[in-house]
């Protein structure tokens, strides 16, 4: 069964739009709603990401990161070599900040 990546794109859009709403009305820090949101947000664009490839070949510059319990051991730390991030001789910043990383026109 094939989706059309149009449709894939809708759902995506919308769980953007329901993480919104969560996140304006969160009720505390671990809110499971927010969470909830959270999550319908990386399965829909991995439906997205799927389709858009069998459709067309083509990829997103995206990419879904995992929680993992082994990164509560680097909290704070280049995960490379154990250095804090904010030490003397940390890398700067590439992306300016941005939570989506770097630019797909740099």
């Amino acid at each position: 069964m094939s989706i059309d990546p149009r449709i894939a794109l809708q759902s995506l859009v919308a769980a953007f739009e329901e993480h919104l709403a969560a996140a304006a009305a969160r009720r505390g820090e671990k809110d499971p709603v927010v969470e909830s949101a959270y999550l319908a947000i990386a399965d829909a664009f991995e439906v997205y990401e799927e389709v858009l490839y069998d459709a067309y070949g083509e990829v997103t510059p995206l990419e879904i990161y995992e929680d993992d319990e082994d990164d509560e051991d680097y909290e704070g730390t280049d995960d490379a070599d154990g250095i804090p991030a904010d030490g003397p001789d940390a890398i700067p910043d590439q992306d300016g900040g941005s939570p989506l990383g770097r630019s797909a026109n740099r």
